[in-house]
């Protein structure tokens, strides 16, 4: 049996029957319950799918540009940075996802070299900001917060869109154990991602 994680391995069982084509393209990826039925597994080990499955599920080449990285001290008067560095210092990043070619996503993210300092010399051409944190440093809790903005210049240019086009905004931040492990705000064209909630009469 395999070693890696267990949410590893769902997303490699996924990526596998897209590969293969077992699930051609426009085929329903099972739904967050029926995989935890499957696999016997929590809500969150499930929810740990990340935008490389979710673009490969749609049928597309994933790739991830990085485009800076440096490490840098919390911003002076930026209480959240500081909260994040808790004392140590931030890897700062920002890349773009790319499905089929295209851009599909603009990430910017820093990370808690205290609580992840690995981040500070991992290869994110091998594997994205989101995926390697997932395999080393997993956040057992997570806060999203979910806006629209219209495109300024410098996200037009870099997501290859026209400047003022609406796009989804998801700003996450995520903890391990009460420790900070990093806050990201990912932007998304309007046209290439939709958000499909279900909701029943209970609390």
């Amino acid at each position: 049996m395999s070693s890696a994680p267990l949410h590893q391995r769902i997303r490699g069982d996924i990526e596998n029957r897209i590969r293969s084509g077992d699930w051609p393209p426009g085929h329903r990826v099972p739904f967050e319950t029926e995989l935890m039925a499957q696999y016997g597994c929590a809500r969150m080990t499930v929810s740990k799918a990340d935008i490389q499955s979710a673009i490969l599920a749609r049928g597309e080449t994933y790739a991830f540009r990085l485009l800076s990285s440096h490490v840098r001290s919390a911003a002076r008067g930026n209480a959240d940075e500081r909260e994040l560095a808790a004392g140590g210092k931030l890897l700062a990043l920002e890349g773009v996802h790319d499905a089929g070619g295209r851009p599909f996503a603009l990430e910017r993210r820093l990370i808690s070299l205290k609580t992840a300092p690995g981040a500070a010399t991992a290869d994110f051409s091998a594997a994205p900001p989101g995926a390697w944190l997932l395999e080393h440093v997993a956040w057992t809790e997570a806060e999203s917060r979910i806006s629209a903005v219209n495109a300024d210049a410098e996200v037009a240019a870099l997501l290859d869109l026209d400047e003022g086009v609406a796009c989804l905004v998801v700003d996450r931040r995520t903890w391990r154990a009460g420790e900070h492990v990093t806050r990201v705000r990912q932007v998304f064209p309007g046209e290439a991602y939709d958000l499909v909630a279900r909701f029943g009469p209970g609390a």
